[in-house]
C-alpha cells in the first residue's frame, strides 16, 4: 500500500512540474497586444488560465494528501502493533532471549563426542 501511494506521489509531483511549466507568466499578456492575440485559442476563448490553474490546484491538494499519508506510514513503521494476535508475546520473547540453560551437575564435556586416538602414538 505504501509503495502504491509513493508511486502516485511521484506521478503527481511530475505532473505538477509539467503543469507549472506550461503556464504563462503575468507579463505574457503584453505580447498579445502586439499581434499574438490568437495564441490562446487552443484552450478556448477564456484562455488556458482557468484550466491550468484548476488542474494545478487539484494536483497540489492531492500532493499534500499523499505527503501526509506517507508521513503517517513512516511514523507507524517503527511501532509494533498493539494486538499482534499472539497471547503472552512478552513471555515468549523473554523465553527466546533467555536461551537454553545447563543443569549444575552436567557439563558440556559429558555430552562431547569421544576423540579417537591414532595407533601410531601421535
Amino acid at each position: 500500500m505504501q509503495v502504491a501511494i509513493l508511486m502516485i506521489h511521484v506521478a503527481i509531483a511530475i505532473a505538477l512540474v509539467v503543469l507549472i511549466l506550461l503556464q504563462q507568466g503575468k507579463g505574457a499578456d503584453a505580447g498579445a497586444s502586439f499581434g499574438g492575440g490568437a495564441s490562446q485559442t487552443v484552450f478556448g476563448a477564456s484562455g488556458s488560465g482557468n484550466f491550468l490553474s484548476r488542474a494545478t490546484g487539484l494536483l497540489a491538494a492531492a500532493f499534500f494528501v499523499t505527503s501526509l499519508t506517507l508521513a503517517y506510514f513512516a511514523s507507524r513503521a517503527g511501532q509494533a502493533p498493539e494486538d499482534a494476535g499472539i497471547p503472552d508475546a512478552e513471555l515468549i520473547e523473554q523465553q527466546q532471549n533467555a536461551g537454553p540453560t545447563l543443569d549444575e551437575g552436567s557439563s558440556d564435556m559429558d555430552n562431547a563426542a569421544p576423540v579417537l586416538e591414532s595407533s601410531d602414538g601421535n
